[in-house]
């Protein structure tokens, strides 16, 4: 089922999110993540609109919307494969006429992810926190 967030979802979508990120961003020191925790927590969850896929009362993964553009998609690792990112952004991508994302380049499965879902690079630039080579799609 997917549905909007709930503030008792925080903690679930903080697991996934951190465990999602360690291993789809492993070019990124690990430290770096674990100190984004606070403001995921107090700022991008709260202000972002936010589906989250669950199943059985259990947090799968989830999707989240700040100012038209797609700022996280992110399914548990345990959960990858399945096609529940995929279900995600369809729910996502059906309220909306454009939607845009930035990915890392270096993040091959998600770029490949979003080019299959009809994405395309439209601009190339570097994260300012990171300095990781970005693609906005």
């Amino acid at each position: 089922m997917i549905r909007p967030y709930l503030n008792t979802d925080c903690d679930a979508l903080l697991d996934i999110w951190l465990s999602a990120s360690l291993q789809a961003h492993d070019f990124v020191p690990e430290a770096f993540w674990r100190d984004q925790l606070g403001a995921m927590r107090e700022h991008y969850l709260p202000l972002a609109e936010t589906l989250v896929l669950e199943q059985g009362g259990t947090p799968l993964a989830f999707a989240s919307v700040h100012e038209g553009r797609l700022a996280a998609l992110f399914v548990s690792p345990e959960q990858q494969g399945c096609g529940l990112g995929l279900q995600l952004l369809e729910a996502v991508m059906a309220e909306r006429t454009r939607l845009e994302l930035d990915v890392y380049q270096a993040n091959g499965r998600a770029t490949d992810f979003y080019r299959r879902a009809g994405f395309e690079v439209i601009a190339q630039g570097h994260d300012p926190h990171t300095g990781q080579a970005q693609l906005t799609m």
